[in-house]
């Protein structure tokens, strides 16, 4: 069979699966990884291959990574506070791996002078102050408050995508930095969101559905590792290792196969699978307020 048409059918098969896996786990919130039922290589296997999917998606999709995972683990029963640290941490690494892998692979141009370039340099400098705001006020509120922004936000995400196009209209570079002040106060807060907002918006504007995602990783590896830092200043629990070793590994792991990915999909392909799967996320997040 053709290369080209055997990677898309095993990325569409790879997120399906993550879809039924993450509705199985939403469905069954008795599962508790960190009880005493389960030793530290059970939970570290778990946790890798949730990881390995979810930025496999994450690196192919751009979006996915925290706004999958976030909900996930705190459904297995890791709180906030371990949940987004970790994170962070792989996704800075797992990030700005994956941007550089995709720029050299042509999935993005990240040269001098480049629209793409410019970008991700608004977007990283919107980092500095949208994770920073986020990451103080994550740490001072109760775990509740931040569940709750959590499930307000993949509401928001959902009805961005659907309706963006409506709402931003064309490319400019003060509707870049708008998406990314805020898309960075949702990855500080929660974990998750970058990617939705970043990549969706860029697509909605013009930009290239494969750039969009290369920009939007990299850039995202630069909000991580700005919160990352925020929360060490911050927090003195900081990073709890167990959890954030099998993250890194997992997601590490997965980079190559999903800028490969990026490189041989349709560009139209990318972007109904990025509405479809915003959807999806909308749609288990009203489950999960209901069971």
């Amino acid at each position: 069979m053709n290369g080209n048409k055997l990677i898309p059918r095993i990325w569409t098969f790879i997120l399906c699966a993550s879809a039924v896996i993450l509705l199985y786990i939403t469905l069954n919130d008795t599962v508790d990884l960190t009880g005493q039922n389960y030793s530290l290589v059970t939970v570290w296997l778990i946790v890798i291959v949730i990881s390995f999917f979810s930025e496999y998606t994450d690196s192919s999709l751009g979006m996915g990574y925290g706004t999958i995972l976030t909900p996930t683990l705190m459904i297995l029963g890791f709180s906030p506070l371990q949940v987004v640290p970790a994170l962070l941490l792989a996704e800075t690494i797992s990030g700005i791996t994956a941007g550089l892998l995709h720029h050299s692979q042509g999935n993005v141009n990240l040269g001098k002078n480049t629209q793409e370039r410019k970008a991700t340099l608004i977007l990283a400098v919107c980092s500095i102050f949208g994770a920073l705001i986020s990451v103080l006020v994550a740490v001072s509120i109760p775990k509740e408050y931040v569940k709750i922004y959590i499930a307000v936000m993949l509401f928001a995400i959902g009805f961005f995508l659907t309706f963006g196009e409506r709402i931003l209209g064309s490319y400019t570079i003060r509707k870049i930095w708008a998406l990314g002040i805020i898309a960075a106060f949702n990855k500080g807060i929660s974990g998750g969101g970058y990617g939705p907002l970043i990549t969706g918006g860029q697509v909605l504007m013009g930009e290239k559905e494969k750039s969009a995602i290369g920009i939007t990783s990299f850039a995202e590896g630069c909000v991580c590792f700005v919160a990352l830092l925020t929360y060490y200043f911050t927090n003195s629990s900081f990073i709890d290792f167990e959890l954030a070793t099998p993250l890194v590994i997992g997601s590490f792991l997965s980079v190559p196969a999903a800028v490969l990915t990026v490189r041989v999909l349709p560009p139209v392909y990318i972007r109904k699978i990025m509405a479809g799967s915003m959807v999806f996320l909308a749609i288990l997040t009203v489950i999960n307020l209901l069971i």
